[in-house]
């Protein structure tokens, strides 16, 4: 079994770490460029930055601070929030990015996935998903969680990954936030793609993050509210993930 990933993960607004339940009643918790380095410290695999508010302004106060980021951190990061172009995806790869996510632009046009993917490589490409189930049938949403598309998630990830992307990043809304535990029968059928998967949404235990990892069969686990709040430093969890059997960097 191949090392897996922890990875914390900031949602920057207006500069700023914030965090909330369900995409909502967002609190800031720090700043998040110590705050990444302090991650960096603790032994965490990678970062990923993105960018919740992502209005035009946004994207370009959020280059600049990618690029102080990438000046304080020795781990790959990857980026998210407002990039629909090309353009967009090289101002941050050229700020210091190792990877860029994409997400609801994705959907509106998938195109997009083969551009980046063709012009970058795929392993620069994260295709980020974020779902919720509706009448027992887990449906893409787009915009933070706030609009509901036409696409049905394993449809849309297997696409997604035909296109070029290199890792899925799937965020479940149910879970989000609540640390109640991530859907591991959900990731399990998406590790069926010749592509990582990063599970994200839902993290509150070490047993949440080591379930998704063994019995999900996700590649990496992504999380957020356990270490902003320190309920899970990296290195206890790390530590509990070894005693199980779970190989971690």
């Amino acid at each position: 079994m191949l090392a897996k990933r922890i990875i914390p993960c900031l949602d920057i607004r207006e500069g700023q770490t914030v965090k909330g339940i369900n995409f909502l009643q967002l609190k800031q918790v720090g700043d998040p460029v110590e705050l990444g380095a302090k991650y960096a410290a603790e032994g965490a695999d990678e970062l990923v930055y993105l960018d919740i508010s992502a209005t035009l302004e946004g994207r370009r106060t959020f280059a600049d601070l990618v690029a102080r980021i990438a000046q304080r951190i020795n781990i790959p990061f990857t980026v998210g929030g407002g990039i629909s172009s090309i353009d967009d995806a090289a101002r941050l790869l050229d700020a210091g990015a190792d990877k860029i996510s994409i997400n609801s632009a994705a959907v509106r046009d998938p195109g997009l996935i083969d551009q980046i993917a063709r012009k970058y490589g795929r392993q620069f490409v994260v295709v980020a998903i974020d779902a919720k189930v509706i009448d027992g049938q887990w449906r893409v949403t787009t915009h933070g969680g706030h609009k509901l598309s036409d696409r049905e998630l394993f449809t849309w990830a297997r696409e997604a990954c035909d296109r070029g992307a290199g890792e899925i990043l799937f965020t479940s809304m149910n879970h989000d936030g609540t640390q109640n535990g991530y859907p591991c029968e959900t990731y399990s059928r998406l590790a069926e793609l010749p592509i990582p998967i990063i599970a994200s949404g839902g993290a509150g235990t070490a047993q949440h993050i080591a379930d998704v990892l063994t019995l999900g069969r996700a590649d990496a686990a992504l999380a957020a509210s356990i270490f902003h709040y320190g309920t899970l430093p990296i290195p206890t969890l790390k530590s509990a993930l070894r005693a199980q059997g779970i190989p971690v960097r």
